[in-house]
């Protein structure tokens, strides 16, 4: 009974981990961004990626990073749309 305990704790979190993404990438979509981009994904590309940051990008990138108190909130959120971290593990296999 432990053993199916942990996997289902492991499938609620990991349930949890995409809900959270997709609420994240609606935000992104429906702000004017690319639905399978994280907002705060964006918010680094614009902020710090882009020829000449806009104001309100370096305001967004701040704020996110300081909303999960993590400095490099929106870096490692960039990665791991680069590194396609949030898919399921079915699309390692492509």
């Amino acid at each position: 009974m432990n053993n199916k305990l942990k996997q289902l704790k492991q499938k609620s979190k990991r349930w949890g981990y995409h809900v959270l993404i997709a609420t994240d990438q609606w935000f992104n979509a429906v702000t004017g961004g690319g639905a399978d981009e994280t907002f705060s994904s964006r918010c680094y590309r614009r902020a710090v990626l882009a020829d000449k940051p806009k104001k309100r990008w370096r305001f967004w990138f701040k704020f996110v990073n300081a909303l999960f108190r993590d400095p490099t909130h929106c870096q490692t959120a960039y990665e791991s749309e680069l590194k396609r971290r949030q898919y399921p593990e079915d699309f390692e296999v492509i």
